[in-house]
């Protein structure tokens, strides 16, 4: 591979790490918002026992539990991305500066 198609693909790689990693900084922002909703939900629902307030914690549960999935799949593509530059980078360490 020539070196300036390398240094292509790893300038779009720096854009889009970039950017997943402001999304992950977000998903993680509302992980901890609804964590503690759900948290509030639970005691509540653990003190009143009523249908309704365990329903409500179970909701929260789900959210936290969809939440999380989200953040366990920007943390994947991340990783991906990283080792494909990773791989680039050595790719363009070892080109000897073929243009």
């Amino acid at each position: 591979m020539f070196r300036s198609s390398i240094e292509k693909k790893l300038t779009s790689m720096t854009s889009e790490l970039r950017s997943l990693r402001e999304e992950l900084i977000v998903i993680e922002e509302q992980l901890v918002q609804v964590s503690d909703e759900a948290d509030d939900l639970r005691l509540r629902a653990l003190v009143s026992e009523t249908p309704l307030s365990e329903a409500e914690h179970r909701e929260a549960a789900k959210a936290v539990a969809a939440v999380r999935r989200d953040r366990d799949g920007a943390v994947e593509k991340i990783e991906r991305l990283e080792q494909k530059q990773d791989e680039l980078l050595d790719r363009l360490g070892t080109s000897g500066g073929r243009r």
